[in-house]
């Protein structure tokens, strides 16, 4: 994904060191076929769900809408958040270190023809998430977070393990 401007000011500052920031997944299920939006991530080949950076007074369900018409020319109606939980610490080729507390939302595809519409992703599909094959092509922290999304019953998972950073 980008990197937005406001943590462009900060790198600037702070240089590679730790940033702790919000983050949000938006698992965008389309009811008349019961399947997920998946991108494709231009930067590392991974499919995921639709995710991005929370901007600075942005709410993470405003994000899901916000990236949703980004990465795939899709509008979204925001209905639950699903999940709660801390990415495990990362860090980029360039150095700079991060780690992410992702809100995950279990959206309903409102409109739109699902595409590539920005250089974040390289292929955009609707996957039956049920399909072994399918699932074979997404992370365990994604999966997790599909699977929040889908089973959600009316609670809000909340990740309690703690994965704090080697060092700030």
């Amino acid at each position: 994904m980008p990197t937005p401007p406001y943590i462009r000011k900060l790198r600037e500052r702070i240089g590679s060191d730790y940033l702790w920031l919000s983050g949000a997944t938006a698992v965008v299920y389309r009811e008349q076929d019961s399947k997920v939006l998946l991108v494709r991530r231009s930067d590392n080949g991974a499919w995921t769900p639709i995710t991005g950076i929370v901007d600075p007074g942005e709410s993470p369900a405003l994000t899901c809408l916000r990236e949703a018409q980004e990465e795939a020319n899709v509008q979204i109606e925001v209905l639950e958040l699903a999940q709660v939980k801390a990415d495990p610490p990362m860090q980029f080729g360039n150095g700079d270190r991060c780690q992410f507390l992702d809100h995950t939302f279990l959206c309903r595809w409102v409109s739109g023809e699902a595409k590539v519409n920005d250089e974040e992703s390289s292929q955009v599909r609707w996957v039956d998430v049920s399909d072994p094959a399918e699932r074979a092509l997404l992370s365990e922290r994604m999966l997790d977070r599909i699977d929040a999304a889908l089973n959600y019953d009316g609670h809000c998972r909340f990740g309690l393990e703690s994965v704090p950073p080697e060092e700030y």
